[in-house]
């Protein structure tokens, strides 16, 4: 252990390319109690002065340390005199010697403080102990200093050509405005009034994607757990949520069982109580289902962004809607970031939204932040007319995968007994005004063109016995 730590000091003193690669990593604590000092006095020189301290330098700062006893300074000298330039090893050997070090030790302070917990030594509950071990396991450096835009023609080429990897939907016009579906990293937002479809549009995406295989997240602060699942098994058995209620345990099971057998994907629905959790809490569920359950989503989805709360905001008092909310979706795009996932969530309209035949980004409640934040943003817009057909309007609002004015409405078709939502024929499109054109598909006297021909597609879990 010293002598690596000993041949880590001599080089942060001697070596300014090791010492900038490696120093951001390093962390006082991997050190014993005279390297720790050491290297303490070494990176202060190197962040104050931006260079390597020598011998010397070093000597001077140490006997200028009023608060060195002599129990450490008899240690600490010897260990200086040692730091003399030898003949330097490897450099790439020693990076890799050093990541690897930082590794063990990260682990093994992590499992010292477990322990420290489990034994009632420390203020942390036994809840810390994944994240404490999650974080150490996660300890590596990190080789990219960035894109260089003349040296790295080539990798720019292939990224042009290469084909992104997107989570498709079930739906056909939601393929073709986003070229192919949702790419990880990404935030997609819902915009609609209340009742209108939020949290049906997700329910049903959820099914559709754990039919397609896909591991999904769906978090909700709105409903009960049950619920969500209540909305997803009346789509994935495709039979109106009343039947459920009525329906003999051994035809649940046999649908269930019908289920499970095509798809090899999983299903976590995950419930908050409205307004308490943020990001930090989602985090650590994630860390946590990893860790426990060995799942990792492939979408999430949050019902729905404005019920959430900030990590970094608190609400009340001085802080406004627009603050609160940007930030929540700051986070959340963050958080998409992070663990390189699509995550779709919703926002609800404005009073003047709720029954309009047309919405803007204008619409969006409380705050517009969160369109600024978003990468995908659409409205689903409903009225009596479009609901006695079972149509759903859906308009791009901000879209960056494909062309906002291509497609800017279109039509949806919507079973709300069975929480599905289907393509219509391509006739019912035809009518729908594009770009430019604010006014909806129906006639001035506010009746509905006789086009919507629905024609419900069957899905994988279609007629299930």
């Amino acid at each position: 252990m010293a002598n690596i730590e000993t041949t880590i000091l001599r080089n942060l003193m001697h070596n300014d390319v090791y010492m900038r690669k490696v120093i951001p990593f390093l962390k006082p604590v991997y050190f014993d109690e005279e390297h720790r000092y050491v290297f303490k006095q070494i990176a202060k020189f190197a962040t104050k002065y931006n260079k390597l301290p020598t011998k010397e330098t070093l000597e001077v700062e140490i006997s200028n340390d009023e608060k060195l006893g002599d129990h450490l300074s008899d240690r600490v000298y010897p260990l200086v005199q040692d730091l003399e330039a030898k003949e330097l090893v490897d450099n790439a050997w020693l990076v890799d010697q050093t990541e690897t070090w930082c590794q063990d030790r990260a682990v093994l302070l992590a499992v010292m403080d477990s322990i420290d917990i489990i034994q009632g030594k420390t203020a942390n509950s036994k809840g810390a102990i994944p994240d404490l071990l999650r974080d150490a396991l996660a300890v590596s450096f990190d080789n990219s200093v960035g894109h260089d835009y003349i040296a790295d023609t080539d990798s720019r080429f292939e990224f042009y050509n290469r084909e992104e990897e997107k989570l498709p939907f079930d739906l056909d016009y939601f393929n073709k405005i986003t070229n192919g579906g949702l790419p990880n990293k990404s935030l997609s937002i819902i915009l609609a009034g209340t009742g209108v479809g939020k949290s049906l549009f997700m329910t049903h995406c959820a099914s559709a994607n754990l039919s397609a295989g896909k591991n999904v997240l769906y978090i909700t602060l709105e409903m009960a757990e049950e619920r969500v699942a209540e909305r997803i098994d009346a789509n994935l058995m495709n039979v109106p949520m009343i039947q459920l209620k009525t329906m003999d345990k051994s035809s649940f099971d046999r649908k269930i069982e019908k289920i499970v057998k095509k798809t090899q994907g999983q299903l976590i629905i995950k419930e908050y109580p409205t307004s308490t959790a943020h990001t930090g809490h989602f985090r650590a569920l994630l860390r946590d289902l990893e860790m426990k359950k060995e799942f990792k989503p492939d979408i999430i989805y949050i019902d729905y962004l404005n019920i959430c709360a900030s990590a970094r905001v608190k609400a009340g008092g001085a802080i406004n809607s627009y603050t609160l909310i940007k930030s929540i979706a700051e986070e959340i795009r963050g958080l998409a970031m992070e663990f390189d996932v699509p995550i779709v969530s919703a926002t609800q309209t404005t009073r003047s939204g709720y029954n309009s035949s047309d919405v803007e980004l204008s619409d969006t409640s409380e705050s517009f932040g969160l369109p600024a934040t978003a990468d995908f943003m659409f409205a689903l817009i409903s009225n009596e007319e479009l609901e006695e057909l079972g149509q759903l309007m859906v308009k791009q609002l901000k879209n960056r995968y494909g062309d906002l004015n291509s497609y800017k409405r279109f039509m949806i078709g919507v079973d709300r007994s069975k929480m599905k939502l289907y393509d219509v024929e391509d006739s019912a499109q035809q009518a729908i005004t594009d770009a430019g054109d604010s006014s909806p598909p129906w006639d001035t006297d506010d009746k509905p063109i006789n086009r919507f021909g629905a024609n419900e597609k069957n899905f994988n879990f279609e007629g299930l016995a």
